[in-house]
């Protein structure tokens, strides 16, 4: 488990970096090119480093209970984001890269958070 809490580290801090990076509207994420690719790096990075928790993916955390359905679909749904910024599949949707940023990003990845260290703990107070 200790490689878990060292993903989860890393996911809160840059988490939290970016929230210190991202702009507040969508004029200046569109206008600002070094902050749009900061901010899609740092999208790259959090949710490689959620999918690296467990390399089984959604599906696995979800049969096991680990997560809900809706954290599932939504983190599936990062996944494929990340693979898009990452590997260029497609063309980048500013906006909806902007609106994760500022709107989902952070309570799923949240979410995933409390659910790995919820179960993680109910695990260790087991043994």
């Amino acid at each position: 488990m200790k490689r878990v809490d060292e993903k989860i580290k890393e996911i809160s801090n840059w988490m939290e970096e970016l929230g210190e990076i991202a702009p507040s509207n969508f004029e200046e994420y569109g206008s600002n090119k070094e902050k749009k690719a900061a901010c899609e790096r740092y999208v790259e990075k959090i949710i490689e480093a959620v999918t690296d928790v467990d390399n089984d993916a959604f599906i696995v955390l979800k049969e096991n209970k680990l997560i809900s359905e809706d954290l599932a679909n939504k983190l599936k749904g990062a996944k494929g984001m990340r693979n898009i910024l990452a590997h260029q599949y497609g063309e980048v949707n500013d906006q909806i890269v902007f609106e994760a940023i500022t709107e989902n990003l952070e309570d799923d990845v949240n979410d995933f958070i409390k659910s790995i260290k919820k179960k993680k703990d109910n695990t260790q107070h087991k043994d």
